[in-house]
């Protein structure tokens, strides 16, 4: 069994393998010898401790990511998320490896983002709108600035103080980037990225204006919700897998009321595999939601053996 600590994947991984990754994740889901299986969301005996089981298969990939969150860490200044990847031997029914892959699945939840903005974003979008102030937020924001050239990113976070730290350590990072009220933030951003972990919707659907790509990337669990009901119900929809997204992503939101909305929704995999049209018109508003899939991790589990394997040769 190969052991890979924290240390050695986050030497590894950057957002150019992520995306790679995560592309060939999402052409994966959708082929029909994959399979993504129900998640299993839990919690420790303290209940604010969240901790996922997330299981996917393709002809050559197998495995289990373990996804944990313990708010309570920032108080020990340690990070409250973290995530493990097991990839197993299919042959025997062992595990082939197991890799601490904290700093990995930043970069694999902003690679999602990226790969399905990629497609959905009008080409010359440059404002960017972020929902958030955590570690997330950056990665999220320097995927976009990857694929899209922005020239303004507007920090929208409950807690001006730190939305402010936030837009100091943007602009370090070289990017234009300011506080600004919410619904400013809505009515002239090309791109929008939520990155919370809100149970309310965080703004109003009549500020998102026509021609913007919204990326939904907090909701992965029953009760979670940024978007509001009325803004997916006037888009186009699409997410990493429409069972889990409908059960447990932003889609769980859409009522039985709108069947139309709900057969709509369409894999990005799709897209990327040429079956499915992405963007129609530079007038319609798309919106993604990532709940997040194992494919993802075992991608980009994979790459990283792939290169420990190049660097060791």
């Amino acid at each position: 069994m190969k052991f890979v600590s924290e240390s050695e994947s986050a030497s590894i991984v950057d957002h150019a393998l992520a995306y790679e990754a995560v592309r060939q994740a999402f052409i994966a889901a959708v082929d029909p010898g994959s399979r993504v299986f129900p998640a299993v969301i839990a919690h420790g005996s303290d209940r604010a401790n969240r901790f996922s089981l997330k299981a996917g298969v393709t002809s050559a990939l197998a495995g289990v990511k373990m996804g944990f969150n313990w708010p309570a860490n920032k108080l020990r200044s340690m990070p409250s998320h973290n995530s493990i990847i097991v990839i197993l031997d299919q042959e025997v029914g062992k595990i082939e490896a197991v890799i601490e892959a904290g700093v990995a699945n930043a970069y694999r939840t902003s690679a999602a983002n990226a790969v399905a903005t990629d497609v959905l974003a009008r080409p010359d979008a440059h404002t960017l709108a972020i929902f958030g102030a955590g570690n997330q937020a950056g990665y999220e924001c320097a995927a976009i600035a990857r694929i899209r050239p922005i020239t303004q990113v507007l920090v929208v976070n409950r807690d001006e103080s730190r939305g402010q730290a936030f837009a100091e350590r943007l602009r370090r990072d070289g990017m234009n980037a300011s506080v600004v009220p919410t619904q400013h933030a809505c009515e002239v951003a090309d791109i929008i990225v939520t990155a919370t972990a809100s149970q309310i919707p965080l703004f109003d659907a009549g500020w998102v204006r026509p021609g913007t790509h919204v990326s939904a990337m907090g909701a992965d669990s029953k009760g979670k919700q940024e978007l509001p009901v009325s803004l997916l119900l006037r888009s186009r929809l699409f997410c990493d897998l429409p069972e889990q997204s409908l059960r447990i992503g932003e889609f769980q939101h859409i009522s039985d009321a709108a069947s139309a909305a709900v057969q709509s929704v369409t894999a990005i995999g799709s897209i990327l595999m040429g079956a499915a049209a992405g963007r129609n018109s530079a007038s319609e508003i798309t919106v993604f939601d990532s709940s997040g899939i194992a494919l993802q991790d075992l991608f980009i589990g994979r790459c990283i053996l792939e290169a420990l394997r190049a660097r060791e040769s």
